[in-house]
């Protein structure tokens, strides 16, 4: 497989050889979804909570008597039925909304993302991507030269420099291959990898 090499004036160089175990498999929608959905619902803190009837501060006297007032039976004010009352089913902090996806499979979703974006022409290839000051300005003048507006850099190590520069800027990430998820891939219109950085990812996913 072949992938365009990305010049620092934006223009579009001579190819590089990448696996095409790792870069031209077939698309698989439906893992693909599996694999990000996946990943979004193991970000999930699962702290939201909602208080129950015994748990709401409400006296429990009962407003008014049982027969004769004309008015439907209430026992307190804390009842779900009531405004203000708890509620029947509420979620609790214990909730646990992780997804087990197996390695294989994991992998195998991770190939197809990046195949498809080798053939939609959104994954290419730098030399190396270094900056000589941690400053944003000098990045964001620098993917702007690319002709690039959403990407995602994936370098073989991030520079103290690039880490600084990038942790600013709105659509621009940089990350290292072990820590390149499938939703920032399917996420980011462009997506600029390093030779070193390529190699690398041949080795995690074969």
């Amino acid at each position: 497989m072949e992938l365009k090499l990305l010049q620092d004036n934006g223009t579009l160089g001579a190819g590089v050889q990448a696996s095409p175990e790792v870069f031209e498999r077939e698309y698989n929608e439906a893992l693909v979804h599996q694999v990000v959905v996946a990943y979004q619902a193991n970000a999930r803190s699962g702290n939201r909570a909602q208080k129950d009837r015994e748990q709401v501060k409400h006296t429990t006297k009962k407003p008014w008597r049982q027969k004769g007032t004309g008015r439907a039976r209430a026992g307190m004010s804390s009842s779900p039925l009531w405004r203000g009352g708890g509620r029947i089913f509420p979620n609790s902090p214990e909730e646990n909304f992780s997804q087990k996806v197996n390695k294989k499979m994991y992998r195998a979703g991770m190939r197809s993302i990046l195949s498809q974006l080798a053939r939609e022409g959104r994954l290419n290839v730098v030399d190396q991507f270094n900056l000589d000051a941690p400053k944003t300005k000098v990045l964001a003048d620098k993917v702007k030269a690319m002709g690039l507006d959403s990407v995602l850099i994936i370098v073989d190590q991030v520079s103290e420099n690039l880490y600084l520069a990038s942790r600013n800027l709105h659509k621009v990430a940089v990350v290292e291959p072990q820590h390149a998820d499938p939703l920032a891939l399917v996420q980011y219109k462009k997506v600029l990898v390093s030779k070193a950085a390529i190699a690398k990812i041949e080795e995690l996913l074969k």
